[in-house]
């Protein structure tokens, strides 16, 4: 099972034990605002998550839900995570989110169709 965002900002409060955001955020090659953002429960651009990762020394996959073989067996999932922006309300974002898994599922049944 996946890390919820929350325990991944409770993981990087623990690394930094008691230093300084700015400090910790120097290391693992971030912003201090952005640091702080992460640590309080904030999702991070994919560029930063996988700074944070390298500075927490955890493996991605951990918090994606995946195991070390997932790649190899399993086909490839879908998933759906917009910013928190008030431009987009939320029956919006949930219709994008499902054209796309509407799209990957066609994508599925085409590959299988032609034997991929």
């Amino acid at each position: 099972m996946a890390l919820t965002i929350s325990e991944f900002g409770r993981l990087m409060a623990a690394k930094r034990d008691g230093r300084g955001v700015r400090a910790a955020a120097a290391e693992a090659g971030v912003s201090s605002a952005t640091f702080s953002r992460v640590e309080n429960g904030n999702m991070p651009d994919l560029e930063t998550f996988a700074k944070l990762c390298k500075w927490l020394q955890r493996d991605p996959r951990e918090f994606l839900g995946m195991a070390e073989d997932d790649l190899a067996t399993a086909p490839p999932a879908g998933v759906v995570h917009f910013k928190k922006k008030r431009t987009v309300k939320q029956e919006t974002a949930a219709a994008l989110g499902e054209l796309i898994l509407a799209a990957q599922r066609a994508v599925r049944a085409r590959d299988q169709l032609i034997g991929s």
